[in-house]
């Protein structure tokens, strides 16, 4: 389970529609992932916009990058994403018993 702190670095680092982008088109591509100039092909980004969207994801552990030769592919972090998606759906209830009903 993730901490609060992971979470909010989470939800901050998808919380610009540019790295959204780059996440949601790392979803696509799936197990294989994409190669820094594969997705800046992809969205047109500059190569230094995208280091720096790319960045913050990587930081949050959403986006593990992998050196492949002269290249970095990145990936999205599958088990990451589910526990930050699972995150507030685990809080859903826990004070109805408190109600006072």
């Amino acid at each position: 389970m993730i901490s609060k702190r992971e979470a909010a670095k989470g939800y901050a680092a998808v919380g610009s529609e540019p790295r959204l982008d780059v996440l949601l088109l790392l979803i696509k591509a799936g197990e294989e992932g994409l190669t820094i100039s594969e997705i800046g092909n992809h969205l047109g980004f500059a190569a230094s916009t995208l280091a720096h969207h790319l960045r913050f994801l990587v930081e949050a552990k959403m986006v593990p990058q992998e050196k492949q030769g002269r290249e970095v592919r990145n990936t999205a972090n599958f088990f990451y994403l589910e526990e930050l998606e699972n995150y507030l759906l685990l809080e859903c209830c826990n004070d109805s018993d408190k109600s006072g009903g």
